[in-house]
């Protein structure tokens, strides 16, 4: 991916995705961030895209880390790693939703569907607002209400694309 500005896109994935033989090589050169969910080795993945940001590189970030339980395929509650890679590095969050890509390759299903062609529609919103934020210690209280900013954000966009209204609760990954 080439953002507007002409510069690669990093994009955080899971550590599982760089072991596939051929895709792995291809985003490790393509110097994609490998996210080991789950151990303590995950953090590094949150100072490479601190690094990466740092650089004036766009880092794309899926902020609840997996795919989205919700039936209805809302986004869920997040973790707060976008909030603390805004709220160190002082960079904008841009929401980008999607919609459509469910009907090619449906959650947690390995066969692709793509026959008849199917639409994905992609819209990217305005930057979320965290600058009352960037001042304050990074408390759980400071990243908590930036990440719900964000997912706020974010569902207003998707739901925008899908022409319906959000539920008023997020699924929370902890009914798990």
């Amino acid at each position: 991916f080439i953002n507007n500005q002409g510069r690669p896109v990093r994009t955080m994935a899971k550590v599982e995705v760089f072991r596939f033989p051929v895709i792995g090589r291809l985003i490790t050169a393509a110097k994609q961030i490998p996210v080991d969910r789950g151990t303590s080795r995950a953090i590094q993945s949150l100072h490479s895209a601190i690094e990466a940001v740092n650089a004036g590189e766009c880092v794309l970030v899926y902020p609840e880390g997996t795919l989205t339980r919700d039936p209805d395929l809302w986004p869920m509650t997040a973790k707060n790693g976008v909030a603390r890679i805004a709220l160190t590095t002082g960079a904008p969050v841009i929401p980008l939703a999607q919609w459509g890509a469910h009907e090619v390759l449906a959650p947690y299903d390995p066969r692709p569907h793509l026959f008849p062609r199917k639409t994905i529609h992609v819209s990217a919103g305005e930057p979320v607002q965290l600058d009352d934020l960037r001042d304050q210690p990074m408390t759980a209280s400071v990243l908590t209400e930036a990440t719900l900013r964000i997912m706020r954000a974010l569902t207003l966009e998707l739901a925008k694309i899908r022409g319906q209204e959000p539920p008023e609760t997020p699924f929370d990954r902890g009914d798990l």
